[in-house]
Order: C-alpha cells, then structure tokens, then sequence
C-alpha cells in the first residue's frame, strides 16, 4: 500500500493527544446541549482537551518529577475521556457509529502515556 494514500496515526505523543482533542471538538460541535447531554459533552470536552493540554506541560517540565506528575495527569484525563464516550454511547445520545474509531484512541494513549510514564521512572 502507498505510504502517501494509507492513513496513519500521529507517532509524537504531542500531535496525536492534539488531533484527539480535535476529533472530540468536532463530535461535541455536532450534539445538541440541552439538559443532560450539555452535562455529559462538557465533560467529556474538558477530559479530552486537558490530555494533550498536560502532554504539552509535561514536555515544558521544569524536573522529571514534574515531567511525570504532568504525564500521569494526562494519562488520568485520558481514562476519564474513554468513560465519558463509552457512556455517551450508551445513553444513546452519540450513535456508537459516530464513535467507533474515537472510542478506542483514549485506551491507545493509555499504553503510550503509560510506557512514557515507566520509562521515565526507571533510572
């Protein structure tokens, strides 16, 4: 398959939990908010942006214990934001076929952030 047409993910941490947020933006932009689902997408728009906000303080860290703490926080909003799909999901207020290829990335930034994180522990 030609590099050039096969869509690939992001390899820099930064770039991929960016186009994450940017994904879930744009599904937020298409839910009505009124009554309980301006609740729920508020939430899931706060965990997902504030992924890559920390990945971004991480990399400005001002020690590698700061550089951990701001990944670990990044790795936490990751895990919430996997919550809130799932649960849009199943409240039927995002059809799941709207979030099928969204769902799985928080688990796949999990792995990364969670490598980065023990690698950066070990001395």
């Amino acid at each position: 398959m030609n590099s050039e047409i096969r869509e690939e993910k992001p390899r820099d941490i930064a770039v991929r939990t960016f186009e994450f947020a940017r994904r879930v933006v744009r599904l937020c932009q298409t839910v009505e908010r009124s009554g309980v689902n301006r609740a729920l997408v508020n939430q899931l728009l706060r965990a997902a942006t504030s992924v890559g906000a920390n990945v971004e303080e991480a990399q400005g860290g001002q020690s590698r214990a700061d550089f951990i703490s701001k990944m670990s926080i990044a790795c936490k909003e990751a895990r919430e934001s996997h919550y809130w799909l799932r649960l849009l999901a199943a409240a039927e207020i995002i059809p799941e076929s709207k979030l099928t290829t969204l769902i799985d990335e928080p688990n796949q930034l999990i792995a990364i952030l969670t490598t980065i994180i023990k690698k950066s522990k070990a001395p």
